[in-house]
């Protein structure tokens, strides 16, 4: 708690509120004229650092304790968003958006939840495939969004799982079902979800994933070999069809939200012009 405290209190004076202490300084000192006002606004200004930072601790290390207890304790459920709200606020130049859920577990009694969450560039991807991870205490509903697990459902990060026995790699990347039983099943036996994950001293846990590797790729269709005809001998191939605006597919909402930001980025559009496109990209959800 203590090494917190003072990250907090280095990052408050960091942003600002080394001026404080500054002017509890120069008011100590005796300055005339000014000497008394900066004593008084400087012992102000570092009596609300000090508060700020004790809070922004505290705050931490409640958080850090949910995330502990609810990966120890809690249960994987899946997060569908069912609707996404603007606050009209920004945290560090990233929106603050607010996620109707409806969240459902192993276990659990299917609810629906809301949570304010900063839609960084690298979490709207996630937010609009509508499949989030989260983890649930079953006893009192709490719940934390899983972001790192979020992206492998959301098939934002790729899910690869190398076989040597199969001589083979699988891509199981954005398949929800199987993702979220293999994560299971590392959750129960304690593996984190950190990174290249090696389950090559657990043969338990490693023939499990395996098992559900090679029986989703058994349920997906086999490409055909290389050189072998698409359709039947004797029958002709469709033409096909022309380029239209009506066959064009339309770019995702991810894609729409990363190219506003280049544009606003480049200084192509105004902030303001920024903001409405952006509401109406998040109107059309």
């Amino acid at each position: 708690m203590l090494m917190r405290y003072i990250k907090c209190q280095l990052l408050v004076l960091l942003f600002g509120g080394i001026i404080g202490p500054i002017f509890l300084a120069v008011g100590l000192a005796g300055v005339p004229v000014v000497g008394t006002m900066f004593l008084w606004l400087g012992l102000a200004i570092t009596v609300i650092d000090v508060v700020v930072a004790v809070v922004w601790a505290r705050v931490g290390a409640k958080s850090a304790a949910m995330s502990q207890m609810l990966e120890a304790h809690g249960v994987l459920a899946l997060a569908r968003v069912v609707g996404i709200t603007e606050t009209g606020t920004r945290v560090n130049n990233q929106p603050l958006v607010k996620l109707n859920l409806q969240i459902e577990g192993p276990g659990l009694t299917p609810f629906t939840a809301q949570d304010s969450v900063l839609a960084s560039l690298t979490r709207m991807p996630m937010i609009t495939s509508r499949t989030l991870v989260a983890l649930v205490d079953p006893t009192t509903s709490e719940f934390q969004i899983d972001w790192n697990r979020s992206a492998l459902v959301s098939g934002v990060m790729p899910a690869q799982f190398t076989l040597s026995e199969d001589n083979r790699t699988y891509d199981l990347s954005g398949k929800v079902g199987p993702l979220m039983e293999i994560m299971h099943i590392l959750k129960a036996n304690g593996v984190p979800m950190t990174g290249a994950i090696d389950i090559r001293s657990n043969p338990v846990v490693r023939q499990q994933v395996m098992d559900v590797v090679r029986r989703t790729a058994a349920q997906q269709p086999a490409p055909a070999p290389p050189g072998y005809p698409a359709s039947p001998p004797g029958y002709a191939t469709p033409p096909p069809a022309p380029p239209s605006f009506v066959n064009a597919p339309e770019p995702s909402t991810s894609q729409r939200l990363q190219e506003l930001e280049t544009l606003r980025a480049t200084g192509a559009i105004s902030d303001d012009e920024y903001a409405a496109k952006r509401q109406q990209i998040i109107a059309d959800l």
